[in-house]
């Protein structure tokens, strides 16, 4: 009986310790902010806008494209990774990405994105060399 109140006690004290922890760190009276979680919906929706402007898309449906999205990101960054450690290089440039993209992506959409990221990668060095 004496050992269940003693437990009792120490719950209840390390509950009022994280209480007053958490009033601490949030500051008195302030709502704590949500971390932001960081997806692909805006660009997905954007592209999705351009090709078909009268088409929606579900949440379920956006959910499968930012994860698909992401999956491919990172398929793409370990075999860029992976190839900048065999060239015993210290720099991740174009040249290992566009690699990866042609390791990875099947054909003709592999050249697509290759396309496109040259596009992209001359826009913006023609940008930053004005």
């Amino acid at each position: 009986m004496v050992a269940a109140k003693k437990a009792s006690k120490a719950s209840k004290a390390s509950k009022a310790a994280k209480k007053a922890s958490k009033a601490r760190s949030s500051g008195e009276g302030e709502k704590r902010t949500r971390k932001r979680q960081e997806t692909y919906s805006t660009y997905i929706y954007k592209v999705l806008k351009q090709v078909h402007s009268e088409m929606g898309i579900s949440n379920k449906a956006m959910n499968v494209m930012n994860s698909f999205i992401q999956d491919i990101f990172e398929r793409i960054a370990q075999q860029a990774a992976h190839l900048v450690r065999i060239s015993g290089n210290k720099t991740l440039s174009s040249r290992e990405i566009q690699t990866a993209v042609r390791l990875i992506l099947p054909g003709e959409l592999a050249k697509h994105a290759i396309s496109e990221g040259s596009k992209a990668v001359n826009k913006y060095n023609k940008s930053t060399s004005d």
